[in-house]
């Protein structure tokens, strides 16, 4: 059987899993250099999250030794897929397991924003009483737009029309007839869907597309006002992937009320510096990328990246392959 390389940690179920099946399982932690160095040529397979960066040098200095490479979680921006792909190693994730938790991480991030709950967190620490100041808005009535319409988007979409928001979404690769069967207006265009929204979450990837896709002028287009003309202002979240929000532009907007409020549970440069001016900044309130933080997706995550990896190791089929277009 295979020896599986765990960088970033793995629930204790997981690891089981993989033992029970003959794989031997090594949780250790390498640095840049260690990779560089050529560590992983002694592995059958690596799993990792997004702390540990394989790149192409590492996938070189690997010396063919892969045989798959597995992402415990949904993002694949830490991994060159078509360095793997030349390489002739699929790289699998784990794309369903932390739906739930991300979309529940999303809609609190949404009601925290329009309610001022961080704010208001923030000013009784300080020994104020500003209720007043505190005066928000609420979802109902709103129009909520999603970047990207996915597994998650499409959760978070049907929490938001519960409470009464309209949705719409972007998303390039979406049949017409998916987004009208969970009641969803379908954009042509980014900018046609910001111009609508008052409320905008992420959900896309991070390519070189989708690379500051959020900016000053798109969040100039943003309305600022719902259709029943309630002055609810501007409110951006972005619990997908660092990169695709231009945080300086973010901290711009926020300064002129451009953008009423700002939610992020992932940046661009992790961990953020301890003075990062936007995190000072009033009207935003952020988490350490804590959306696939919870008991139950960290058990689900494990598992069933250990299943795909065994699955690939096994010679048997898997359906979550992401780089199936560059594999040599």
């Amino acid at each position: 059987m295979g020896r599986i390389a765990v960088t970033d940690g793995i629930s204790d179920e997981a690891k089981s899993l993989l033992e029970k099946n003959g794989h031997e399982v090594v949780v250790k932690f390498y640095s840049n250099e260690e990779l560089l160095d050529g560590v992983l040529s002694t592995f059958d397979a690596v799993i990792v999250r997004s702390a540990t960066k394989i790149t192409a040098e590492v996938i070189t200095a690997s010396k063919s030794s892969l045989s798959v490479i597995g992402r415990a979680g949904v993002g694949v921006d830490n991994i060159d897929l078509e360095a793997a792909g030349r390489a002739g190693i699929p790289v699998v994730n784990a794309p369903r397991a932390s739906t739930q938790s991300v979309v529940e991480l999303t809609i609190a991030h949404l009601l925290s924003s329009v309610r001022k709950v961080p704010k208001s967190d923030r000013s009784l620490r300080d020994g104020q009483w500003a209720k007043k100041a505190m005066k928000g808005s609420e979802l109902a009535g709103k129009t909520l737009g999603l970047v990207g319409f996915g597994r998650i988007a499409q959760g978070v979409g049907a929490v938001a029309q519960v409470m009464g928001m309209t949705v719409h979404a972007f998303d390039p690769y979406l049949p017409p007839k998916v987004a009208k069967s969970h009641n969803t207006r379908l954009h042509k265009s980014v900018d046609d869907l910001f111009s609508n929204c008052t409320h905008i979450s992420i959900h896309c990837n991070l390519t070189e597309e989708t690379h500051h896709l959020v900016n000053y002028e798109m969040i100039k287009k943003m309305p600022g006002k719902s259709r029943d003309g309630v002055k609810c202002g501007n409110h951006i979240v972005n619990c997908a992937r660092g990169g695709i929000v231009n945080e300086l532009d973010v901290l711009r907007a926020l300064n002129d009320e451009s953008l009423t409020t700002a939610a992020l549970d992932v940046f661009e440069v992790e961990p953020v510096p301890a003075d990062y001016e936007l995190c000072q900044h009033p009207n935003f309130h952020g988490t350490p990328h804590i959306g696939a933080a919870t008991i139950e997706a960290q058990r689900r995550v494990g598992t069933d990246i250990s299943k795909n990896i065994m699955a690939v190791l096994q010679g048997k089929k898997c359906d979550y392959i992401v780089n199936k277009k560059h594999l040599s």
